[in-house]
């Protein structure tokens, strides 16, 4: 099921530190359900290859390549649009539902390919972003897209 978007105030998120709050989100006003986690769409998915006798298939290596596959069919979604606007406008609300259906494919896919390979996701998320701040010091990339290689960072400087 898509999130819908919401026209309230952006929720503060609660840190990965445990309690503290982090700035509220400034993305626009979209926000993503509360529920389910990803831990409990990690459940449902665990549920749902155990009924099926799936989990035999379910290597790290195959899962992998689904989630590829997964990815494909959204990037056929996008293929000779151009540029798409945030939100997809223009788009039906066929192309739309489809398109949810497939990012929820990567979804799922991503779930249970970090289970397999004993990642948790949230957690290394937040640990990836702090690594992406040292690389990508706001004051020194605002506004710029280039990769931070490009950037004389003190990270950059020690090596």
């Amino acid at each position: 099921m898509m999130a819908q978007q919401v026209n309230s105030p952006p929720l503060k998120r609660p840190r990965a530190d445990r309690g503290a709050e982090e700035e509220p989100d400034s993305s626009g006003g979209f926000t993503f359900s509360q529920e389910p986690t990803l831990d409990q769409i990690r459940a449902m998915q665990n549920q749902f290859a155990r009924e099926r006798d799936w989990d035999q298939f379910h290597s790290p290596r195959n899962l992998l390549l689904a989630m590829v596959g997964e990815v494909g069919e959204v990037a056929e979604l996008f293929q000779w649009r151009g540029e798409v606007k945030e939100g997809l406008p223009d788009w039906s609300e066929k192309d739309k539902k489809h398109l949810s259906q497939e990012l929820s494919d990567v979804l799922i896919y991503l779930v249970r390919l970090a289970e397999k390979c004993q990642v948790d996701l949230p957690a290394a998320t937040v640990e990836k972003i702090k690594l992406n701040k040292q690389k990508y010091p706001a004051h020194q990339v605002y506004g710029s897209s280039k990769k931070y290689t490009e950037y004389a960072t003190p990270e950059k400087n020690s090596s």
